[in-house]
């Protein structure tokens, strides 16, 4: 391992990024900015990559709490309390996230293997698309689904809220609504208990706006739907967003905080959905995913969620799964 920095006390929390591409990069640089890691160890396929961007982020570490940033192997995972996953085919513009299945789950059966073998403790989060497909992979590959979590819907559902709040000219904090399902294009907007200040969207209005018309909620929905092809299309990746995304679920693992996140875990019994990683909003916590939230569903949405469930299940399938 190339170490950066001094040497830390071994009660230092570390985290591990697999993956120093686009999206790893950002995650490091957010984890960095929030201050939730005592060390960083970054791992590429292509090692002076990794080493790079371990520099490029050291540079900067006057600016930050301390940390120590390496560049690593599978092998430098040792100790890291959290392992996130982000290594994998990138999606191409036109291509959906299940089109990445089979080459990103054959690279999972070499990864996870080195994972465990240097850091059996760890939680593993998964970020590498299509998350969904790739959270059961790793849990059943570790053969301990309690310990692995994807990124799921967390991003999606920051992507309905902010476009609610711009729409409904409010702060994105007083919006509370949740994108469940797939993170990918089966995905289920929860409209029928999205709030505004604790107000029903479907009754929200105020001086500056009107409530949501039928076709507001399509061109919303569409562009959750759609936003990271629309910004593939137009830059080749996304990163910074999900950057966030994923380290507010670290935040919540690191800190404890029991949140509640649309992140994507094995369920088993939620309405009927059984043996398919997923998301719905649940309680995430140093330990990983606790309870799931029971939110009510209409008819709509609990079937949309079924078939969402239904597609990811036939893929797995498809993998031998």
């Amino acid at each position: 391992m190339i170490s950066i920095n001094a040497a830390l006390p071994a009660s230092s929390t570390r985290i591990a990024i697999i993956g120093a591409g686009a999206v790893g990069s950002t995650i490091a640089y957010a984890t960095m900015l929030n201050g939730l890691a005592h060390e960083i160890v970054l791992s590429d396929v292509v090692a002076r990559k990794a080493e790079a961007e371990a520099k490029d982020l050291m540079h900067g570490s006057m600016f930050v709490r301390s940390v120590n940033i390496a560049a690593g192997s599978l092998s430098d995972c040792k100790g890291s309390a959290i392992v996130v996953i982000t290594a994998g085919a990138k999606q191409k513009v036109g291509q959906t996230r299940l089109e990445l299945a089979a080459a990103n789950t054959n690279l999972f059966r070499e990864l996870i293997p080195g994972i465990l073998d240097a850091a059996p403790e760890a939680l593993i989060l998964v970020v590498s698309n299509p998350v969904d497909v790739l959270t059961y992979v790793a849990a059943k590959l570790s053969a301990r689904p309690q310990r692995v979590l994807g990124s799921g819907t967390v991003l999606d559902t920051s992507r309905f809220r902010s476009l609610l709040a711009r729409r409904l000219n409010v702060a994105v904090s007083n919006v509370h609504a949740y994108i469940v399902g797939e993170h990918g294009d089966s995905e289920v907007p929860l409209w029928s208990s999205a709030q505004v200040a604790n107000v029903p969207l479907r009754s929200f209005s105020s001086p500056s706006c009107l409530p949501l018309t039928e076709r507001d909620r399509r061109e919303i929905f569409h562009d959750v739907r759609d936003a990271a092809a629309q910004v593939i299309a137009a830059k080749g990746a996304t990163n910074w967003a999900v950057g966030l995304a994923v380290v507010r679920i670290l935040e919540a693992i690191l800190r404890d905080e029991q949140s509640i996140l649309t992140v994507s875990s094995l369920l088993s019994g939620y309405h009927g959905i059984e043996n398919v990683c997923i998301s719905v909003p649940s309680l995430v916590g140093r330990t990983g995913v606790g309870a799931t939230l029971p939110l009510p569903y209409t008819e709509e949405e609990l079937a949309a969620l079924k078939r969402s469930a239904e597609l990811l299940r036939g893929v797995l399938t498809q993998l031998g799964f």
